[in-house]
């Protein structure tokens, strides 16, 4: 049974090692290529997966009838994603993400999406397509046209499901814009540069305090980098701290996808019933991991996330609302 699933993007990633990023007009030499699947909501949906189990994740996306979509199928059937909410177009091509990762493990993306813009609010009117939304107990909506956004959590909370919302990009538009889609999500999951263009503050405490004005029920996690994160709700303002890699045996090597593997390990402990805090500190967890991994999806599976979990230092509440 489905218990999660993504909407967003599915890419193909073109993935350039070099020793650092070139100045503007230098050539540097690329060490390495690799071609690996990608794009945020496959990502998502792959690393649930590695947690709940294979049929328990599903992602619904757009691809080209190109050869990049095959395999793209090829690799969801592999990992045991669910992909009857996939939709194949035909005079498009796939998406695609050209990604440059220096040797501290940064990276800059430039994206061709592609088929990912033809996500739109009539692809949902497939019953393939709303079954899956109304069978899951969470839906997680990442990188897709404002409009279907608006239409996606609209239903989860008519259906009364757990909505998630990664705003990334969009956090450009602004609180005001942006507030009929707040007020019908549970968890917004953004990191802190998103957080200061979408409230105007810097702070996660102070920009809660303006998105409680829109949405009472709201949960903000906010995704610090290697600084942790943190979330805060009406009741208090929990943080995970850094995750010392090296004291685990381990070291960065590609930090593209962290973000990834963050919220899908986030959405996964909630599909399996851990409590926000519990939640926070797997997602917080999955999210350092990923780091330790050249490939773009090199989230946890479940046994490697519990391995960790005992060594890692629980999170804390920072400040109380109530209680």
């Amino acid at each position: 049974m489905v218990e999660v699933t993504v909407l967003g993007a599915i890419n193909w990633d073109i993935n350039l090692f070099v020793e650092r990023f070139p100045e503007i007009g230098e050539e540097v030499p690329v060490e390495k290529i690799t071609r690996v699947p990608g794009g945020k909501a496959a990502n998502v949906a792959v690393a649930v997966t590695r947690i709940l189990g294979a049929g328990c994740a599903a992602v619904i996306g757009c691809l080209g009838k190109d050869e990049i979509a095959e395999i793209q199928l090829k690799v969801f059937e592999e990992e045991g994603v669910v992909t009857s909410g996939i939709t194949l177009l035909e005079g498009e091509e796939s998406g695609q993400a050209y990604i440059i990762i220096d040797e501290n493990g940064r990276n800059v993306i430039n994206t061709f999406f592609g088929a990912n813009q033809k996500l739109l609010p009539d692809v949902l009117n497939n019953p393939k397509i709303m079954n899956l939304l109304k069978e899951s107990k969470v839906i997680t909506v990442v990188d897709s046209p404002i409009e279907t956004i608006r239409e996606v959590v609209t239903v989860g909370k008519e259906e009364e499901k757990a909505v998630v919302w990664d705003a990334g990009v969009r956090s450009t538009l602004g609180i005001n814009r942006l507030k009929e889609i707040l007020e019908k999500i549970d968890f917004l999951v953004i990191n802190e540069v998103e957080v200061k263009n979408l409230t105007g503050v810097d702070d996660p405490i102070d920009a809660f305090s303006i998105l409680y004005k829109v949405n009472e029920n709201i949960s903000l996690v906010a995704k610090l980098g290697n600084r942790g994160c943190v979330m805060v709700n009406s009741e208090e303002a929990v943080r995970c701290g850094i995750i010392n890699l090296a004291k685990l045996g381990l070291k960065v090597v590609n930090t593209v996808g962290c973000g990834d593997a963050f919220l899908g390990a986030f959405i996964a402990s909630k599909a399996k019933g851990f409590s926000n805090k519990e939640a926070l500190e797997r997602a917080n967890l999955a999210g350092a991991l990923k780091a330790t991994k050249p490939e773009t999806r090199g989230s946890p599976f479940e046994d490697e996330l519990n391995k960790y979990l005992e060594f890692i230092e629980r999170g804390e509440t920072i400040k109380r609302f109530r209680g």
